[in-house]
């Protein structure tokens, strides 16, 4: 990962996590190498799952469980969390995964729990081509993007389960953070 790669990550991190609670259970899908985890130190949070195709294997870090797979089905449905979290995931997702968020996540959510999302607006794409051909970042997964729109996530989430808690662009408006909380 390049400076840049980081930069950014760190800022997404940044914002989001200001809507995790103190001792709050997560579940960080594409968390890559789970710097998340270790960002929130602060927070206190209970040991945690991160989750995301690309890890070669399950490990341990700082106690917490990073797994290699895919949601739902490298969680056990025993799980329950505090907050899901997918920071610059969306837009990686096909359409027709996504149409399950709704009643997937619902059962792996305590009450009032938190679902957490970055995603970027679809100019970044552009952006990020230009910035990996001048190697100034490596663009993960660019080949993934397929020009997801931001206004796709208010119709992901039922409003009888989950209720709109926040929605504010950053990164001088090119990126989108949205914070739906679990109704009963």
């Amino acid at each position: 990962m390049k400076y840049l790669d980081k930069f950014l990550r760190d800022w997404r991190i940044k914002v989001a996590t200001q809507y995790v609670r103190t001792n709050d259970k997560l579940l960080d899908i594409g968390c890559f190498d789970g710097h998340l985890f270790k960002l929130l130190k602060i927070k206190n949070i209970q040991p945690s799952i991160g989750l995301d195709p690309l890890l070669e294997e399950t490990k341990q870090r700082d106690g917490h469980h990073l797994v290699s797979g895919t949601f739902p089905s490298a969680i056990s449905r025993d799980e329950s969390f505090d907050c899901i979290i997918m920071l610059a995931v969306l837009e990686h997702i096909p359409r027709s995964e996504q149409q399950s968020f709704n009643s997937e996540f619902y059962p792996f959510l305590n009450p009032e729990g938190r679902i957490i999302i970055t995603v970027p607006s679809p100019f970044v794409d552009q952006i990020l081509w230009v910035l990996k051909k001048m190697n100034l970042v490596e663009g993960m997964s660019l080949e993934e993007h397929y020009g997801f729109k931001t206004k796709e996530v208010f119709t992901l989430f039922d409003k009888k389960k989950y209720r709109l808690i926040k929605h504010k662009k950053f990164q001088l408006g090119l990126n989108n953070l949205f914070v739906f909380e679990k109704i009963g």
